[in-house]
């Protein structure tokens, strides 16, 4: 392999002669030998970085500061990233010490030297075009940083609100789809009322879609930048006008409504934005773990458990019982969210170790949501598609329920009065009789009042009137 040597305060280093990164993404990439998953793994966030120093070349040159010999090609390297060129050479770790300086010169090494090739230089010819000179011109990690992964979360984002909103629709389909089935409601895993199984689809689609404005809401927080802020919100080593042109510049390049932070000292230092976006998304999570719950409840079985609803099979249970099928998918998203509910832990912590003028931990704040937010994603996208579907009802085991329990004396209370009623359900606990049975053999009732009180609509409504 062929080399170039490159060097900076530290001394010198041998970096491949193809590579368009250069010296300091080598060292970072030496030091932080950790996760093994480097920037590339998220495209939205190398493009919206480079979105970010097009915005900025744009500002400068605005401004008289960067000539147009060295702003074009800058351009046209910006472009080739945000059109998906050049992604391999974003190997930074994604976890890195440093507060995010590895990514931002990591960045700023690729652009100059796509840059130095598009004006016929060789890479490492930085007396042409500077990484930090003129690709890093009126600029900090600590401005640049925090705006690309936010650029890069409202981008990243976009399909898990596509993958809640075709979850919610499925199950409101299956609500549909087993609207005129009756089941037995339980509270606190005991007989409760009766309702019909659609209404317990539809009420799993309806918590989900809430959750769309809850995470629309929280991801405004994101619009606010930091942009021109450079090292602690003061705006040293900048034009006084830059901020308003680079932002402007970044809304116009992102087609996202971004607007410049009222106090980017606070806004250098602050990373509640984070934990807010953070926690509607473990809002999330935790909805779709207690959905999985209940699915795999109401699947259990076939014989010792409910087995009121069938789950699609999608692979063989068990290695050693014959015959075998576990809730595996449900099994996945409950895992999924357990990790989600785990980052948010992760993310608070971050956000709390936040030193006077920077958080020297946004790396791992934002490993975080965007893990969450992938994970959320492509969660929903399997249990719709592997799951939900593909479930069928089990109608006679759910009426049998319904017609067996206790419960359903609730629904005489109005007729025969508490106390009364609760005679009734203890006799049928104890003598395994039917509440319907008891009601009628006593001749508390004609048999049929009693199909009128136990008539679905009645069992699924207000009944009263």
């Amino acid at each position: 392999m062929k080399y170039r040597i490159e060097s900076d305060f530290l001394g010198e280093l041998k970096i491949p002669s193809d590579a368009y990164y250069g010296i300091h993404t080598q060292r970072a990439v030496d030091n932080f030998p950790i996760a093994d998953v480097a920037i590339s793994v998220y495209p939205n966030i190398v493009i919206a970085y480079a979105m970010v120093k097009l915005a900025c070349a744009r500002a400068n040159n605005q401004l008289g500061l960067l000539d147009d010999d060295i702003y074009h090609p800058i351009v046209a390297a910006c472009e080739r990233i945000i059109n998906g060129e050049f992604h391999d050479q974003f190997i930074v770790e994604i976890i890195q010490g440093g507060a995010g300086t590895s990514t931002n010169m990591n960045a700023n090494e690729v652009i100059a030297n796509v840059a130095l090739e598009i004006i016929g230089k060789e890479k490492g010819d930085y007396d042409a075009i500077s990484p930090l000179g003129h690709v890093n011109m009126s600029q900090s990690t600590n401005d640049t940083y925090p705006t690309a992964l936010l650029v890069g979360f409202l981008k990243e984002y976009d399909p898990l609100l596509v993958a809640i909103k075709a979850l919610s629709d499925s199950f409101h389909a299956k609500g549909v789809e087993f609207a005129g089935i009756i089941k037995m409601g339980r509270t606190q895993l005991q007989d409760a009322v009766p309702m019909s199984l659609g209404q317990e689809f539809t009420a799993f689609g309806n918590t989900l879609l809430d959750d769309i404005k809850r995470l629309n809401e929280m991801s405004q927080l994101f619009l606010e930048v930091n942009l021109g802020a450079t090292a602690i919100g003061t705006g040293i080593n900048s034009h006084l006008d830059y901020p308003k042109i680079a932002v402007e510049a970044l809304a116009d390049l992102s087609g996202l409504p971004l607007v410049l932070a009222p106090n980017p000292i606070a806004a250098t230092s602050d990373t509640s934005a984070f934990v807010s976006f953070s926690s509607v998304l473990k809002r999330v999570a935790i909805k779709l773990s207690k959905i999985s719950n209940d699915l795999r409840l109401s699947s259990s079985g076939p014989i010792a458990g409910f087995n009121e609803i069938n789950l699609p099979a999608v692979q063989a249970g068990s290695s050693i019982m014959p015959g075998k099928v576990n809730p595996v998918i449900p099994e996945a998203v409950n895992q999924t969210a357990f990790q989600v509910i785990g980052n948010d832990l992760v993310i608070s912590l971050a956000a709390e170790a936040g030193q006077m003028q920077l958080n020297a931990f946004e790396p791992v704040l934002a490993v975080n949501i965007l893990r969450s937010l992938r994970y959320m994603t492509n969660a929903m996208v399997m249990l719709r598609t592997k799951c939900v579907d593909g479930i069928t009802a089990n109608v006679e085991v759910c009426a049998k329920y319904v017609e067996q329990s206790p419960g359903i004396a609730t629904f005489f209370t109005p007729h025969l009065g508490y106390k009364e009623s609760s005679r009734i359900a203890k006799r049928a606990l104890k003598e395994g009789m039917t509440v319907r049975e008891i009601i009628i053999q006593e001749g508390l009732m004609t048999e049929e009042q009693v199909n009128e009180v136990l008539h679905v609509d009645n069992l699924t409504k207000p009944n009263i009137r």
